[in-house]
This record gives C-alpha cells, sequence and structure tokens, in this order.
C-alpha cells in the first residue's frame, strides 16, 4: 500500500488482489496528471455528473468520491479494488456508482475521464456507448501512458466523438482531448462479432474485450487438439475462460461433463454465456463466474481445470496471475483431478506448476506455445 498525493488530498491505495512482494503502485502518471488537469481547471464543479471509465484500482474514484462518480469498468477486480481503496481511506462504498462494461450508463455526463485501454476494440465499444451520454458542455478528458496512445486511437476518437488535441507529455503521461461533434454520424458499434468455429457448426460471439475476437488463435488450437478425453459427469472448469470455447469443446466431446465458466472479465463471461446457450440450448447446468480466479470454490470439487492464463494484468506483465491460477486449481481439484495449461513456450510455467502440484509432464508443443499436465496426488 502506497498514498497518492493530488490536489484533491491524500489516498492511500493498493492493488488488488494483494500479492506478496508487489512492488506496482495502485495508480500511474496519467492518474496523476488527470487529477492535476482537473484541479488546474477547477473541475469538476459542484453537481456535476461525472463518468470514469477504465479506472484500475480505483484512484480516480476515490481521489473524486465526494462527486458521487460513475465508474464503469470490464473488470471485476478493478471493482473490488476500487471498493477496497475506497473502504481504506474510510469513505463510503456506495459513494461510487459501479457499472460493468456491458451496461449503458444513463443520462448526460458533465464530466467524463477515459483511461485508454490497451485493446483498440474495447476503446471503440466504450466510445459507442458514452456517446450518447456526451452534450457539447462536456468535458471530455482521456489519459494514458505515450506508449499507449498511438495514431489509431486518436483517429478512433476522431471518428466516433469529434475533433481531437493532445497535451504535451508529463512523466511519460498524456492527455487525449476529444471534442463532442453532435453533428457526426459514427455509425452503430460493430460489437460484438461472430465467427465460425472452425470445422464445427458453432458460431462464436465475442464482446470487444475477449481476447482472440475474430477467429481462433494459435494457442487455444494447441489446446482443442489437446483436450483430455473425459467420460460420464465430470465437474470441470474453464479458467480463465475467455469466449468459452475450450470448455465448450469440452462439453462437445463428453455431454455428460458439467462446466464452469471463469474469468473476470464481464464481457469474457457473458460471451461464454452466450456461446453456451447457443449450443445447448436445453442444457442447464453450466455456472457462469465473474470473480478472483477461484475463489468461492469448494476444496476437491473439480475433477478437470482447464486454464490459457493471461500474463497482463491491465498495462502490466506478470505472472502472479497464472501462479494463483495454479494455486486456486490444486486446491479445489479432487485427488486424481488433473489440470491442463496452454502457454508461451517461454513463459516458463511449467516451473511454477512443478512448484504448486510437484511435476508437470508435456502434453504437446509447437514453435510457440507448450500444453501441460499437472495432477493433484
Amino acid at each position: 500500500m502506497e498514498t497518492l498525493t493530488a490536489p484533491q488530498g491524500s489516498f492511500a491505495l493498493a492493488r488488488y488482489p494483494a500479492r506478496r512482494k508487489d512492488l506496482l503502485r495502485a495508480w500511474d502518471a496519467a492518474d496523476e496528471y488527470l487529477l492535476q488537469y482537473l484541479a488546474d481547471n477547477e473541475l469538476p464543479r459542484s453537481g456535476s455528473r461525472i463518468l470514469i471509465l477504465n479506472d484500475g484500482f480505483g484512484a480516480l474514484s476515490v481521489a473524486l468520491a465526494d462527486h458521487v462518480p460513475h465508474m464503469l469498468s470490464d473488470s471485476w477486480l478493478a471493482q473490488q479494488a476500487t471498493l477496497a481503496n475506497l473502504s481504506r481511506n474510510g469513505l463510503a462504498t456506495d459513494s461510487v456508482n459501479l457499472t460493468d462494461s456491458l451496461m449503458m450508463p444513463e443520462g448526460v455526463f458533465d464530466v467524463v475521464l477515459l483511461k485508454i485501454p490497451k485493446s483498440l476494440a474495447l476503446l471503440e465499444d466504450q466510445l459507442h456507448r458514452i456517446r450518447p451520454c456526451l452534450r457539447d458542455e462536456t468535458v471530455f478528458l482521456g489519459a494514458g501512458m505515450v506508449k499507449g496512445i498511438h495514431r489509431s486511437t486518436l483517429r478512433l476518437c476522431e471518428r466516433i466523438i469529434g475533433p481531437v488535441t493532445t497535451s504535451l507529455a508529463r512523466k511519460k503521461a498524456r492527455l487525449v482531448l476529444p471534442q463532442f461533434d453532435p453533428q457526426l454520424n459514427p455509425g452503430v458499434s460493430p460489437w460484438p462479432r461472430r465467427y465460425r468455429l472452425e470445422d464445427t457448426p458453432f458460431e462464436i460471439i465475442n464482446h470487444a474485450n475477449v481476447f482472440s475476437r475474430e477467429r481462433l488463435d494459435i494457442g487455444t488450437r494447441l489446446l482443442l487438439e489437446h483436450l483430455p478425453s473425459t467420460h460420464g459427469a465430470i465437474q470441470a472448469i474453464d479458467l480463465g475462460c475467455g469466449n468459452g470455447v475450450v470448455g465448450l469443446m469440452l462439453k462437445a466431446r463428453n455431454l455428460q461433463a458439467e462446466l464452469s465458466f471463469v474469468d473476470e472479465s464481464f464481457m469474457a463471461v457473458a460471451s461464454a454465456r452466450q456461446n453456451f446457450a447457443a449450443a445447448f440450448p436445453q442444457d442447464q447446468s453450466a455456472r457462469f463466474i465473474t470473480g478472483d480466479c477461484l475463489a468461492g470454490f469448494e476444496p476437491a470439487s473439480a475433477d478437470l481445470v482447464l486454464i490459457n492464463p493471461p500474463f497482463h494484468q491491465q498495462q502490466a506483465i506478470t505472472s502472479s496471475i497464472a501462479r494463483q491460477m495454479f494455486r486456486d486449481a490444486l486446491r479445489v481439484l479432487r485427488p486424481g483431478g488433473e489440470c491442463r495449461v496452454i502457454g508461451n513456450r517461454h513463459l516458463g510455467y511449467h516451473k511454477m506448476l512443478r512448484q504448486v502440484f510437484g511435476h508437470a509432464e508435456v502434453v504437446a508443443s509447437n514453435a510457440k506455445f507448450v500444453v501441460f499436465s499437472a495432477v493433484r496426488s
């Protein structure tokens, strides 16, 4: 936990979930730049309606909690971080209105603060969603680190919102200032998108923030080629499910399997839910959970956990998510239950699996990816 000092005050902030030896802060220079800009321009004014998008760990929402902002995020963890940081600073948890990425904000906002997401697709989706909430007088401020703001970012803002200017860089952060053009017609949002899953009858729907949105990626393809053979009413978990393709194909090969789809992204879980419902409309056994890995799952309650771990948390590269997934899988698996993992060859997941499970076997590999199996003893 560290202290963010800004014109709005000093705030104790921590990342979520808390991890030992995590040296990363719960805010960045772009958050500081936004808060300083607001103070320099005497914003927001009393009674202003504020919308904050992609607030990583709640730094902006906590600093502006006196104005009861609306926070829109695709991350369940970001929402939990915001609630924890509000409590940490003695602020009421209902002083921020939490909205997930699939909900349209209601009404018009006076101030909109957008942390530029890494995904252009998510940015496109969000700009379409918030455009009806803007008016000529709305102060719209985007912010990000310089390395994450590209010409494509600015072109997207211009196409959907209106003319864009940018600030000078400060501590490697920059502001993006779109001016709302009420005469602009950006058309309808192209999200979600669909594609036909090769060699299957399944049409896959993908919301904007879901990995591999337009085709099956080569890592998942390798895992699908090497799914374990299962029989009977097993309990299986697609952890970090994304659009749910892995769990979907396991179900197609074993109709008695009962699946749980788990991800921290609201868009991912929504995609998995829609894809499963379309493929198996009569099956009501699957569970769809937005949360922190396998928190809440009973020990020794599953026979199989399938994992394609992310190696980013927001903009930061990290191995801690994979390690937490493996530890949670060990706890939730029954003796003899299997954890099957796909990962980029360079990430070294075999070392982590051996630390957690005591062993790991290579099932298959190609030039870029490796499929591992670890069985609970």
